[in-house]
């Protein structure tokens, strides 16, 4: 599938802005089952410098410094990207979770640290006894680990109650466990505390999701949203996508940005600013099928 992906985020501020300093994610990731056909990133005021690079977990990041006074600022990213499906996965056929992190510690072999420093819990995925409890059901002793993993995935679906006027970014995950409510950031939070908390190796994983609207309605403009999941790791297959949101494992309507410990590692913007008072924020996504055309592009 290739989709075509405009996502449109608007600062506007109540006090002039005389210098701010930006970090975007908001330039999509290759992997083996996805391709960056076309990709732009569209800042408005100009920066005075932007500097494209690599983060520590490999994300494509903007650092970007604005120093004409603004009262607005904007940051429009715009891709055609190309996602391929997975093959199908046997999660039963996997190592038991207890295995697959001490394989991970064998003294005969070196340390994988790109897949150990997703065993560690993060700000937001601290372990507490109520969430070790609740993770016990799906982490039964000697369960395959990618098995567990769409357990639990399956029983936050089911028990968990999307709502978007639950939480904010704020709102810790004991507060979610115990309201069951939230949004896909809340129940990714929730599931990496669980699984690291039994030393499963499993990461965040920022990005879009293509949306349908109810039958008989044509989407609209704007309405859809950034998304977020997990990944978990096992040796026979590598990183596996699970989406507690949606109950699924994710396949050619999931588009990966980027992924880390947790959202703070993959926020689409962060920075500071100089000056600007309060302000308000204004973002429009949106994703969709695009015809296979183009050669893959940059800028």
């Amino acid at each position: 599938m290739i989709y075509d992906i405009s996502h449109r985020t608007l600062y506007r501020y109540s006090a002039p802005v005389s210098q701010s300093h930006h970090v975007t994610h908001m330039s999509p990731r290759v992997s083996d089952r996805q391709i960056v056909r076309r990709h732009s990133l569209l800042i408005e005021p100009a920066p005075t410098s932007r500097i494209d690079a690599l983060d520590y977990f490999g994300n494509p990041t903007s650092q970007l410094c604005v120093e004409d006074e603004h009262s607005e600022f904007v940051i429009h990213a715009r891709s055609t990207i190309e996602v391929a499906a997975r093959s199908t996965i046997d999660v039963a056929a996997t190592a038991s979770f207890q295995q697959v992190f001490d394989d991970l510690m064998c003294a005969q072999q070196p340390l994988d640290l790109s897949v150990l420093q997703f065993v560690c819990s993060s700000r937001h995925t601290m372990p507490t006894a109520e969430i070790v409890d609740y993770a016990s059901r799906s982490l039964l002793p000697g369960r395959p680990v990618l098995e567990a993993a769409w357990d639990l995935t399956r029983r936050l679906f089911e028990d968990f109650t999307f709502d978007n006027t639950a939480t904010d970014v704020s709102t810790p995950i004991t507060t979610v466990l115990r309201e069951r409510r939230g949004v896909c950031q809340d129940f990714s939070h929730l599931a990496l505390s669980c699984l690291r908390a039994a030393k499963i190796p499993a990461r965040y994983v920022s990005g879009y999701l293509l949306t349908h609207p109810p039958a008989g309605q044509t989407k609209l403009k704007g309405t859809d949203a950034s998304h977020a999941w997990i990944s978990v790791w096992a040796p026979e297959t590598g990183w596996v996508d699970f989406d507690p949101t949606n109950g699924s494992m994710p396949q050619t309507e999931h588009i990966s940005i980027a992924y880390g410990r947790d959202y703070d590692d993959v926020s689409p913007i962060s920075g500071v600013l100089l000056g600007g008072g309060k302000h308000t924020v204004s973002v429009a996504v949106d994703v969709s099928e695009a015809a296979a055309s183009g050669a893959s592009s940059q800028s």
